[in-house]
């Protein structure tokens, strides 16, 4: 079920919401919202809750041993045997058949042929993101940073939760524990402008923004071999902004669906295009997977306390597995290579870098990532080779479809991207003149739904 679409907008969410106010139970609000994420989760394919309510049993179980034993033994099993099963789930279905073709190509460059069945897995929508919910929970509690919950359905509600299932942010338990606790006694009106602030901005932000730059940037990089130099450019350009606009969308309507419930969930885009290093674009750029894999495998491999060589080597590792995790394709490992070389280049000449004009340092910044996005967009490393190479080596060809409407788009996009505020720096009070604009936009987006089919997001596929 898509957030842009009628099904949700009208259907789904009103039911949700009134029932879930009707509740004046803390358990039942709780068994609600679980109910309600799998209705949400199922409409997909109602075969995969189970496989979501089996991991949510085994990270619950963890936690509930964690507040039995104090030997450090059967804590390190309550630690690490979850965390295998969780690993070895996200692992089976979104990477068995990528290790299996690894496998075979590694074995045919050296003389063996080996013709293995690809096998037939659907991939889960979301187990990246439920996988690392639960990940981050069993952790925290073996830390101690937080007390495992003895309420089945509270934690249940927390990987369920609809409006950040699929898609993230990766929320960890310990951001919304307290308004998790508190669910029994919210008040509607508390942060109702707030959450239906966010969604219609978030809204506006992938039906509006990001699909109207996927009407061209898609036919062109489907046909990106027959593009120019500028064309590629614009191409790749409208690809940056409209996989920012697509994933800030999702989060920033998740954001407003939480506030509806009473539930505070974290920021994950912070005006990313506006970084002026690379350690500034990934403190902005989906902060929250960012953020996780800093505190829960930089750090413990050893962050920046063992020498230059050994932080080189930190960095390269996260951002590889970082990389790995977007998707089963050694384009996606590419990529996060490239971002962990980046990093450690500005952390070998970053004093230099700093001196440049902020204004220059922001738009280089820029254009490394949108090259990085090529990595990124591509599906095989000679479509990589390929773009990069239009990109830097003039050459003719076409434009992409609709120039016109595509260098709108492209300008209002950048506009909104790098210069304009993003939805956590604005107020969300509005006085009449705001309040018809928010209102103006969310009509305009449904009323580009009702006229067109609604898109999925893109970060489904991870």
């Amino acid at each position: 079920m898509l957030f842009n679409s009628y099904l949700f907008i009208f259907g789904f969410l009103p039911v949700t919401y009134v029932v879930f106010w009707m509740l004046r139970n803390t358990t039942a609000r709780y068994v609600w919202l679980t109910v309600t994420g799998y209705v949400f989760y199922g409409y997909w394919d109602a075969r995969f809750c189970l496989l979501m309510a089996f991991s949510t049993l085994v990270s619950f179980s963890s936690g509930l041993g964690f507040l039995r034993w104090s030997d450090p033994t059967r804590r390190k099993l309550c630690l690490v045997v979850p965390i295998v099963i969780d690993l070895s789930l996200l692992g089976f279905f979104k990477y068995a058949n990528f290790a299996l073709r690894t496998t075979e190509s590694v074995l045919r460059y050296t003389g063996v042929e080996l013709h293995a069945s690809t096998l037939d897995i659907v991939l889960p929508i979301g187990i990246s993101f439920y996988t690392f919910h639960t990940i981050t929970y069993i952790v925290d509690c073996y830390r101690g940073v937080i007390r495992p919950t003895r309420r089945f359905f509270e934690f249940a509600t927390y990987v369920s939760l609809f409006s950040q299932l699929v898609a993230g942010p990766i929320v960890r338990f310990r951001q919304i524990e307290e308004d998790l606790d508190a669910l029994g006694t919210g008040d509607r009106r508390k942060w109702l402008g707030r959450g239906i602030s966010f969604f219609a901005i978030g809204l506006v932000e992938k039906v509006l923004i990001a699909d109207t730059l996927a009407s061209f940037v898609d036919p062109a990089l489907a046909h990106y071999e027959g593009l120019s130099t500028f064309g590629t450019w614009m191409a790749m350009v409208g690809y940056s902004f409209q996989l920012y606009f697509d994933f800030s969308g999702y989060s920033t309507m998740a954001v407003g669906l939480g506030y509806l419930f009473g539930i505070r969930i974290p920021q994950n885009f912070n005006s990313p295009y506006k970084a002026t290093d690379p350690s500034d674009f990934w403190r902005r750029w989906h902060i929250s997977l960012s953020t996780v894999l800093r505190d829960y495998l930089y750090i413990p491999l050893g962050g920046n306390r063992n020498g230059t060589w050994q932080t080189y080597r930190n960095l390269l590792i996260t951002m590889v597995l970082g990389g790995l995790w977007h998707g089963a394709s050694w384009t996606f490992v590419a990529w996060g290579a490239y971002h962990g070389a980046l990093l450690a280049a500005y952390r070998a000449w970053g004093t230099s870098w700093d001196r440049l004009p902020r204004d220059i340092r922001r738009m280089a910044m820029f254009v490394l990532v949108v090259v990085g996005w090529v990595f990124f967009r591509s599906t095989t490393f000679a479509m990589a080779a390929h773009i990069v190479g239009k990109m830097f080596t003039p050459a003719s060809g076409a434009l992409v479809p609709q120039p016109n409407l595509a260098m709108l788009a492209l300008l209002i996009a950048a506009a909104m991207a790098m210069v304009g505020r993003n939805a956590f720096q604005l107020t969300h009070e509005y006085r009449w003149p705001g309040r018809f604009v928010i209102a103006s936009g969310l009509a305009a987006s449904l009323a580009v739904i009702a006229g067109f089919r609604s898109s999925p997001f893109l970060y489904f596929q991870f």
